[in-house]
């Protein structure tokens, strides 16, 4: 009963079902719209995130970390990088509901400054998840569509994250540099035999993303090892996740047959400058994982659309379902005036956005 009052609870799956639901009206989905492979991956993702989660990975390396921090900047320093890290093999979601309610509680702990160093976890988490191809659910798609290679899609993220490292540090600057108490280090152990046998199952799924193998194999090996270490492991996937992106390839599938939303979205897909900033636009008011499934149908330009939709993550609120939880979990964590968080977080991920684009731009006419 926790699972589907968990799935019945998720806005963003609700909103994502209603507008399937209009779709019908217009045409009926084709099932080679649905993108299996994709669906396939993003279940062993959501099960080895959730076995890590079970296994207090991140939670130990957080708590070892911060027990050197002795000062207000470097702490904001070693959880921002530590979200940047995480989030490339456990994606962004996971880090923040993960790092902010952990930095939250140390923060009332030692009256340490709370909105500048969520706002940094938060920037920190989407540039890790776009580093590598399963750090976004919308990479795996990009992966998938077209084929990209491992060498290919690093060739496309390692620019964005040297340019994202230098404006995060920069803006750790701008923290107030304190001294602070030795954070007292917690008392939490790690399984050291399902913890090596999560990492293989995650290198398995590196394969499955990248069509070495079948993706649904990597996804029955996850699931049943999740099984095997415990089996309540499986109700704590995000099934509204996986449900949300089903409903997606299913909208997409409606309204790519109705002929004057395919002219009207044809017309902004004539070149990569155009797609890459259709995806960034797009992803400020409809989050960056479904603006990547729509414009995917419609453009063959994939690096346009991996710059477009990582660096579209960055700007509002809703640029990507990360950047809701950071907002969420400082609103249920936090101490301080929401409404100045909210400005903060604004402005500076808007700055992030502005010189990320500049910086996509520049690859796109020169890099790639």
């Amino acid at each position: 009963m926790t699972v589907i009052k968990n799935i019945a609870k998720d806005r963003i799956l609700q909103i994502t079902v209603v507008i399937t639901i209009i779709s019908l009206f217009f045409a009926r989905p084709r099932i080679e719209d649905i993108n299996f492979h994709t669906l396939y991956s993003i279940l062993a993702m959501l099960t080895i995130i959730q076995i890590f989660s079970y296994l207090h990975v991140l939670d130990v390396l957080a708590y070892k970390l911060t027990a050197s921090a002795r000062s207000t900047r470097r702490l904001t320093a070693i959880f921002t990088i530590l979200s940047i890290i995480s989030a490339m093999f456990l994606t962004n979601d996971i880090t923040v509901l993960t790092l902010i309610p952990l930095y939250l509680t140390i923060a009332r702990r030692h009256h340490l400054p709370e909105i500048l160093p969520v706002t940094l976890i938060g920037m920190g988490a989407n540039i890790g998840a776009a580093f590598t191809p399963w750090g976004n659910p919308h990479n795996i798609f990009v992966v998938n569509r077209y084929n990209v290679s491992p060498i290919k899609f690093f060739s496309w993220s390692i620019p964005l994250l040297l340019v994202s490292l230098i404006i995060v540090l920069v803006f750790i600057f701008f923290v107030k540099d304190k001294p602070i108490p030795t954070v007292p280090l917690e008392d939490i152990r790690i399984s050291i035999r399902p913890m090596l046998l999560t990492i293989a199952v995650s290198i398995f799924f590196f394969f499955g993303v990248f069509n070495i193998v079948p993706a649904y194999v990597p996804a029955i090996v996850a699931v049943i090892l999740a099984l095997i270490i415990n089996p309540s492991i499986m109700l704590h996937v995000d099934y509204a996740l996986l449900l949300t992106f089903t409903c997606f390839f299913i909208f997409i599938s409606d309204i790519q047959q109705i002929p004057f939303i395919v002219t009207l979205i044809s017309k902004t897909m004539f070149s990569e400058h155009s797609v890459f900033l259709t995806s960034i636009i797009s992803s400020q008011f409809i989050s960056n994982v479904p603006s990547t499934i729509l414009i995917g149908k419609f453009t063959n330009f994939a690096e346009a659309l991996f710059l477009g939709s990582n660096i579209g993550g960055f700007g509002s609120i809703v640029g990507s379902m990360a950047n809701m939880l950071v907002f969420k979990s400082f609103v249920e964590n936090g101490t301080v005036s929401k409404r100045k968080f909210f400005w903060v977080f604004s402005v500076l991920e808007f700055a992030g956005l502005i010189i990320l684009t500049v910086l996509g731009w520049i690859v796109l006419d020169f890099v790639i």
